[in-house]
């Protein structure tokens, strides 16, 4: 009987401390609401948000086929389709193929999205919501909607393709197969609907600089010395202390790099504003993903990240997380963007935010740069990466700290990873040997020595 009371009290003391981190999750929270609320607001529509989804439909080419692709918004969709697909977690992709070969064409569904729903599966998700004669309706409506194949020598089809529901960002991966032929085309698809954080800032003009302020770097060894000489650190908005290390340099842009990066899972952040923060409650009450939660400015450049992204964990509170800002630097006509990531893995109160909450983030800021540099190794977009000096060491013995004062540790070094839009092999990558560390890097990544 004694133990029985025992193992109750320790159930019910478990349950307390449950409830109290329950709890404690949901105040710092709403502090969020009530710090940040009334500052929120939505910026300008942007150019493709004024177009409708066939008007700002990217199309690149392989050869003499022509593949155009745009993702619908949810507004679009329900006008499109007649009922709320994002209600039930499914987005319209419309795809058109210019077919000017000589031979049929047949698209792979799979290649979009492997878990794409074919109609009559979509259409099964709403057989509760409306009568058996509405969803004979919406069947036809559904099947006559969809993308047909093949693609006959000399014509042009399109249709649409229903995947799992993104936002902000899609990477539509196209795959053309034929007797002995493969076309594959990717394409980077802007999402309208999503307040996402690098539309809100201007990310993609490019008119950030004056082109006297441009240089353009053509040999390896001038281009690293001019990562060498970039501050080690962002800062606070007034630029009056270092906070977090600039440990990332990505080359390449909106046909490489950023597809690069979504098309091995990382997503945008969103704005922060009323309905973000809302989406932020509901995430540790619930205990949900959220994919797409807000990021604090840091600064570089006197201004805020153009581009943040991350990779969500189980909850809010732990995710890998990088921010860029373009820089004045181009290399060999490519933009760099000048980075820091890091992994965040928990919450605390701070005063040292104006949300009086923060993140807490895992002190060796190396191993997320190197988990970075690993995983779009494989996004078969990455063509060089190395290491570069500038950040500066920071021992366990002295660790440095960053704008809410987390300590963190580094060997000094920035990852540097160049882009290309043509498909690379993970054993075609080639590596900057720059700072003679890189042979050990090379053998754990490809299991094989440098040729």
């Amino acid at each position: 009987m004694l133990v029985y009371g025992i193992q109750k009290l320790d159930a019910l003391n478990s349950l307390f401390h449950t409830s109290f981190r329950m709890i404690r999750t949901t105040l710092i929270i709403v502090v969020i609401v009530l710090a940040i609320a009334g500052c929120a607001t939505k910026g300008p529509l942007t150019e493709a948000e004024k177009l409708d989804y066939k008007s700002r439909a990217v199309t690149r080419s392989d050869g003499a086929v022509l593949v155009s692709a745009s993702v619908l918004s949810a507004d679009e969709s329900r006008d499109v389709y007649g009922v709320p697909l994002e209600k039930k977690g499914i987005q319209p992709v419309w795809i058109e193929v210019e077919n000017g070969d000589d031979i049929a064409y047949w698209m792979m569904s799979p290649g979009i999205d492997l878990n794409f729903f074919p109609a009559s599966e979509a259409i099964e998700a709403f057989s509760d919501d409306y009568k058996p004669s509405k969803i004979n309706k919406l069947e036809q409506h559904f099947d006559a909607l969809a993308f047909r194949n093949p693609i006959p020598p000399g014509k042009t089809v399109s249709g649409f393709v229903l995947v799992n529901l993104d936002q902000g960002v899609k990477m539509v991966h196209v795959d053309l197969v034929a007797n002995n032929r493969h076309k594959s085309i990717s394409i980077f698809a802007v999402i309208p609907g999503f307040r996402s954080d690098y539309r809100a800032r201007r990310t993609f003009i490019q008119e950030l600089f004056k082109e006297e302020e441009i240089i353009d770097y053509t040999d390896e060894q001038s281009f690293r010395a001019a990562l060498e000489a970039l501050p080690c650190c962002v800062t606070n908005k007034d630029g009056t202390r270092n906070g977090d290390p600039l440990n990332l340099v990505i080359v390449g842009g909106q046909d490489d790099a950023f597809p690069a990066l979504v098309r091995r899972g990382w997503r945008p952040t969103e704005q922060t504003w009323s309905g973000s923060v809302l989406k932020m409650i509901n995430s540790a009450m619930s205990g949900d993903r959220y994919p797409y939660a807000p990021i604090s400015p840091l600064y570089v450049y006197d201004r805020p990240q153009d581009f943040a992204l991350q990779k969500a964990r189980d909850n809010i509170h732990q995710r890998n997380h990088l921010r860029l800002w373009l820089s004045p630097m181009r290399y060999q006509g490519k933009s760099v963007w000048v980075g820091q990531i890091s992994r965040d893995i928990g919450s605390r109160f701070t005063i040292h935010s104006p949300y009086l909450t923060t993140h807490k983030i895992d002190p060796d800021v190396d191993e997320a740069r190197t988990a970075l540099m690993e995983d779009l190794a494989y996004s078969q977009s990455l063509v060089k990466l190395g290491l570069v000096k500038g950040v500066g060491a920071a021992t366990k013995e002295n660790p440095r700290r960053n704008l809410t004062t987390d300590p963190y540790i580094t060997d000094g070094f920035r990852g540097v990873l160049i882009f290309d839009f043509h498909s690379t092999a993970l054993t075609e990558i080639r590596f900057l040997t720059w700072e003679g560390r890189e042979e050990g890097f090379i053998d754990q990544l490809t299991g094989k020595q440098q040729q």
